[in-house]
């Protein structure tokens, strides 16, 4: 991922062997990552059970935050295609009764109709 879509706060693939290695603490037996995006410092967890959201705050980033979200939890979610003049996709999410959707934008090296699909997968069973 490229420094100017970093900074932007374009979300990259990870890779799972990386998710693994740096997260796989948090996960509960039988749960598996299924794909992972990185925003900057944060990075966001797509497993069969949840999104985990990890928020590194700080200057030196030694804090972390985990917000775990069940699939159930999730009521609605939209995504936004890369345009012409626009080089991102946006993700937004809807949790419960929140108002206001949870949003990330992604870099054009990511399919957000993969994104889409992951969640569809698990918040539409």
């Amino acid at each position: 991922m490229g420094l100017i879509s970093n900074l932007k706060g374009n979300a990259g693939v990870v890779s799972q062997r990386q998710l693994e290695s740096e997260y796989g603490r948090l996960l509960v037996e039988n749960e598996a990552i299924e794909v992972g995006f990185h925003v900057f410092r944060d990075t966001f967890i797509f497993t069969n059970y949840r999104l985990i959201l990890v928020d590194v705050q700080g200057m030196t980033g030694k804090k972390i935050e985990y917000l775990s979200i069940p699939y159930g939890k999730i009521t609605q979610f939209s995504i936004e295609t890369v345009g012409h003049f626009d080089s991102d996709a946006e993700l937004k999410i809807w949790i419960g009764s929140n108002p206001m959707p949870l949003e990330k934008k992604f870099n054009k090296n990511v399919d957000i109709y993969e994104v889409q699909k992951v969640l569809a997968t698990y918040t539409l069973k």
